[in-house]
């Protein structure tokens, strides 16, 4: 069109000239007729529509792997199932593999890095040790300052004592040395005998007999005997408990997610416990070292009135029956508890110290002036501005674990509503690629982190001789350093996906105010979770989203989270045991730990 106009506005000049009298131009003729003619331009450009911009396509930007993750996540659980039951390993990694894809596809779980553990120690004290799931033992501490007690801190006020209720990592350090499964960890990370002497498995690997040790006791001094393993597996696998790692049972014969339904193990007398499978586990051991399968006494439990509906409520003060190296004495909630030795303990012979005392605080700023002026012996938490300061200090220790420190989306967020579900995870990759993760390791972490880039940790094993992971690059969904290496194309292709969602962006490459993201992130209140927030917060305003920050104390974080009253949270994830499938079957629908929703 512009093209036919240049040509009428030439027209109009020679025509202007030839009417020229007398050979002379008449310039007042031509400006008008020039005038004219681009007013006549103007005017066709006014009214022709612009361009529009081509929207991407969301279903052409997810992965093959993807699925709904509300209306078609059974194939997960179906999936998981399958893993859970298949007997060939090289075939169950190459499933393993599958289901991360799925999971990963979702982008409701976006990594930050991959865990390691710090912790302040006194040089008079020894003996404490971790395993590579963040649990520490402190039954075995030598005091080389003549004391005999113990002082620590792990958390704040904990959320369940009741092994078979806690998911939280301090929780499970507090059942670890106050009760007594089949099996623990010693100092080098591998299981070993506790409650147990010894087992035996069946040729076809499902049926386990277990002999106990014989002369095992209750805090109380009565008898521990097989049929309190078989009363404490039930209750644990039994729907009713409302345990939050209920799904741990899944391979065991009679389980069931959906009614109901005792597993098949048995006490055949006082020192005998049998179980049988639905198909060989190679964690075993690691299983019968886990909080979940810890005994509790079927008295202590049903001795209160509302234990059906409460079944934590015989644990949630001083006093309660155990049987590990240490009872629970006094406990003065969200200050200090007390926990004095067990002389009816298996191996009291070799506890050395007669109490531990344990500060509850969140503060980590408070915790580490305790430290400093000498009122605790051990501190689990450091301000993350003392980090760097710390890490030529002997008394500073760093610890590798097998754990991925992460985000997660609600799938069922309002943010997604009038999105397809491909939309959706569309709009999610956007967050996952404009984290500056290099960042939060170096500044904020500052223990030699790696940044994550897929949820199953590096080092962790794939149940079939090798490792899973083995490096960043290795399996990656996404460059974990594209927002460092070539931030200008990756805060692009952050737009391309939010088109793709439905967003709008205006000219200076911010989301437009017609379609704004203004979303909430939740955490809990500790100095390197808050700059973790923080630098997020800047990351994603780079395209114009705006995250507040809301803190909330830690048992009300746990139960908003696991009730999905939230649209985005922080999430941490240290494994149970080294295998890929304790980090896949906690996404599984009915799962005590699908903080996602994935499936409801």
């Amino acid at each position: 069109m512009k093209k036919i106009i240049a040509l009428v506005l030439t027209a109009c000049m020679i025509f202007a000239l030839v009417a020229c009298a007398n050979g002379q131009v008449d310039q007042a003729a031509v400006e008008a007729a020039v005038s004219q003619v681009a007013e006549a331009i103007q005017q066709t450009d006014a009214a022709a529509p612009e361009a529009e911009e081509e929207i991407p396509n969301a279903e052409d930007l997810v992965s093959d792997a993807f699925i709904d993750p509300l209306t078609e996540w059974g194939q997960y659980d179906a999936l998981i199932a399958a893993i859970k039951a298949e007997t060939d390993t090289a075939k169950r990694t190459e499933m393993m593999h599958q289901a991360e894809d799925i999971l990963m596809a979702t982008w409701c779980v976006i990594p930050y890095y991959y865990y390691n553990d710090v912790y302040l120690q006194k040089p008079y004290v020894s003996g404490i040790y971790s395993n590579p799931f963040a649990t520490k033992f402190f039954m075995y501490t030598k005091m080389d300052n003549g004391a005999d007690t113990l002082r620590i801190n792990l958390s704040s006020e904990p959320d369940y004592l009741d092994p078979a209720l806690n998911s939280s990592v301090d929780g499970a350090c507090l059942a670890a040395n106050s009760f007594s499964g089949l099996y623990t960890y010693d100092a080098s990370g591998a299981p070993v005998p506790a409650c147990a002497e010894s087992y035996v498995v069946s040729e076809d690997g499902l049926t386990y007999t277990v002999t106990l040790k014989a002369g095992l006791k209750w805090s109380d001094g009565s008898d521990l005997t097989a049929k309190d393993f078989e009363y404490s597996w039930k209750r644990a696998a039994d729907l009713a408990t409302a345990a939050d790692y209920q799904y741990m049972f899944s391979g065991f014969e009679g389980y069931s997610d959906e009614e109901s339904s005792p597993i098949n193990c048995t006490a055949l007398d006082d020192t005998t416990f049998q179980f049988v499978l639905t198909a060989p586990c190679a964690y075993m051991e690691d299983l019968m070292a886990f909080p979940t399968f810890y005994p509790i006494k079927q008295s202590e439990v049903e001795k209160f009135d509302d234990w059906t509906t409460a079944p934590g409520h015989w644990a949630q003060e001083a006093g309660f029956i155990s049987n590990g190296a240490f009872v629970l004495t006094a406990w003065n909630h969200n200050e200090s508890m007390t926990y004095e030795k067990n002389p009816y303990w298996y191996n009291a012979d070799q506890v050395s110290i007669n109490k531990i005392e344990y500060m509850l605080s969140a503060d980590d700023t408070a915790i580490y002036a305790a430290y400093n002026s000498d009122s605790i012996d051990f501190a689990d938490s450091v301000p993350t501005d003392e980090i760097a300061s710390l890490l030529d200090n002997p008394e500073f220790h760093i610890v590798d674990e097998l754990g991925t420190y992460y985000c997660a989306f609600n799938c069922k967020s309002s943010l997604f509503a009038g999105m397809t579900p491909a939309q959706a995870a569309c709009a999610r990759k956007a967050f996952v690629i404009l984290i500056d993760r290099d960042y939060i390791c170096e500044n904020i972490g500052q223990t030699g982190q790696k940044p994550a880039t897929s949820f199953i940790p590096i080092g962790m094993a794939d149940g079939n001789g090798g490792i899973f992971k083995s490096a960043v690059e290795d399996n990656a969904y996404y460059d974990g350093y594209a927002i460092n290496n070539d931030p200008e194309a990756t805060v692009e292709e952050a737009r391309t996906l939010l088109k793709a969602a439905g967003f709008k962006f205006g000219d200076d490459g911010l989301l437009s105010s017609e379609t704004p993201i203004d979303l909430v992130y939740l955490t809990n209140p500790t100095s390197g979770h808050i700059a973790v927030a923080e630098s997020l917060q800047q990351d994603l305003a780079s395209v114009g989203i705006k995250l507040s920050i809301e803190q909330q104390d830690w048992n009300v974080f746990l139960e908003e989270r696991k009730q999905g009253n939230f649209d985005f949270a922080r999430e941490g994830w240290i494994a149970d045991f080294n295998d890929p499938i304790n980090m896949l079957e906690m996404w599984t629908t009915n799962s005590g730990n699908n903080d996602c929703q994935f499936g409801r």
